[in-house]
């Protein structure tokens, strides 16, 4: 009967892709795991899905091969994907990119500041970017990436 509830509980929090209106993008400069600095404003022109996660997080681990999948499915496009840890330690971090290789960098929000100011208030947190460095999109909980749905809305904003 739990296992039933929870199915149901997630069925119905599944996340959609809406439309942001929560204002300006903010600014995004955060190093990945060999401290490599990615900026938001170096992949203007392309369109950019931010993914803010955590390792503890089922849902965020859940939706991660769904986003390579998709990334996958548009290489030679102007796509990428940058996926912020919300403050783990970098052990932790390192670990679960071992368990599961991923095409996209891992970036570091070591104090949580950068999932604040984009107010990422449930993980995962996913924002669509436009070729402008606008936020287009936003999700709050797991989504399919690979959908036609969510595919339609990244082809939009490719063209």
């Amino acid at each position: 009967m739990a296992a039933l509830l929870a199915a149901a509980a997630f069925a119905v929090s599944a996340a959609e892709l809406k439309r942001w209106d929560g204002g300006a993008t903010p600014p995004l400069a955060l190093e990945d795991l060999a401290g490599r600095t990615h900026s938001l404003a170096d992949y203007r022109g392309k369109v950019v899905l931010v993914n803010f996660w955590a390792t503890w997080c089922e849902p965020c681990r859940a939706e991660m091969p769904s986003i390579d999948r998709l990334r996958n499915s548009l290489k030679g496009k102007p796509f990428e994907v940058l996926a912020v840890n919300l403050a783990e330690p970098l052990s932790r971090i390192e670990k679960y990119a071992e368990s599961l290789p991923l095409g996209f960098p891992l970036l570091r929000d070591r104090d949580g500041a950068a999932g604040k100011a984009w107010k990422a208030k449930l993980l995962p947190a996913s924002f669509l970017i436009g070729r402008d460095g606008r936020i287009r999109y936003v999700a709050y909980g797991e989504l399919d990436w690979s959908s036609d749905t969510v595919r339609a809305r990244v082809a939009e904003l490719l063209q």
